[in-house]
């Protein structure tokens, strides 16, 4: 597959399915990458997988997700190349590794879901940022079980994507309020706790995610208010930042903001460090900050 191709297979998935995320539909995309591949070499396969990447990176979309996942997807199915003596049998053997990983993907959202809804009680106030998918289906998972709560979305400038959460609550018959990105230290000695998704989780147990988070950790610590992640492992990335300016530019514009003098621009997202966080709810189990690392070196043994 051309560059040109691949960006535009995997800006049609997200065009067509709304609610798949940037990181799955990467790793939809060097499904079909591998799919695709007619030679009969590793190392052709291995430049064709980076190639994939490297074109979806050039799209506007969230590139921590992309990368992280994309990471951790070709790890895992190229681990087997050694295990197999004929090109054919071992790409047979990556597709099957690869079906498996999808499959394990789309379970993710339920698990967390289940994990999570655990902690919103009859009378609960949940305060929310942006639009996450993961939170979303959480907060929907604790309606199912005839929970009454009320959750405050932040509106999460500049894409106003909190709107589109409140319209997804309002069609879930969940209440809500629509708060601006300015009010979360006023509302904060309203709720019990924050939930909010992540782009990626770093080494220390810290996240990247949608600008504005950061602030939220921090009223959230000073107001002592538990402050929850809800995220799928495969966004467990091998990148430790530790502080705002240690975050790649590639993770905070998007290639038509790198054209322009980046110093006159807000990030697109911003780095909370894991003393902010209180729990992660994973696929893989409730993680304290500190126990992220471990997790992320058995995920790439």
């Amino acid at each position: 597959m051309k560059k040109e191709d691949i960006k535009q297979y995997f800006l049609t998935i997200l065009q067509k399915e709304k609610d798949v995320s940037a990181g799955i539909a990467a790793i939809r995309t060097l499904m079909e990458i591998l799919r695709k591949y007619s030679y009969k070499t590793i190392q052709g396969l291995d430049e064709n997988l980076k190639m994939g990447v490297e074109a979806m990176q050039e799209t506007n979309c969230p590139v921590a997700a992309i990368n992280s996942g994309c990471e951790l997807f070709r790890r895992f199915i190229t681990f087997t190349k050694l295990d197999t003596e004929t090109f054919d049998e071992c790409k047979e053997i990556m597709l099957n590794r690869g079906h498996l990983f999808i499959k394990n993907l789309n379970e993710a959202k339920g698990k967390i879901a289940k994990r999570a809804s655990q902690f919103i009680v009859d009378g609960s106030k949940v305060l929310t940022h942006s639009r996450s998918r993961v939170v979303l289906q959480t907060l929907k998972e604790a309606a199912k079980q005839n929970k009454q709560f009320e959750v405050f979305v932040t509106k999460s400038a500049p894409d106003n994507s909190g709107e589109k959460m409140c319209k997804d609550l309002k069609a879930a018959n969940i209440p809500h309020t629509l708060i601006l990105d300015s009010a979360v230290g006023y509302i904060m000695e309203q709720v019990d706790f924050v939930i909010v998704g992540a782009e990626a989780v770093v080494e220390s147990g810290g996240v990247i995610n949608k600008i504005g988070t950061y602030t939220m950790a921090l009223c959230a610590k000073e107001m002592n208010r538990p402050f929850y992640v809800l995220t799928e492992s495969f966004k467990f990335s091998r990148l430790f930042p530790l502080n705002q300016a240690d975050l790649p530019d590639t993770y905070k514009y998007t290639p038509d903001m790198r054209k322009q003098d980046i110093s006159k621009l807000n990030p697109l997202v911003d780095y909370t460090p894991p003393a902010l966080i209180t729990l992660l709810f994973t696929d893989l189990g409730i993680l304290t900050p500190s126990a992220v690392s471990d997790e992320l070196i058995k995920l790439y043994l």
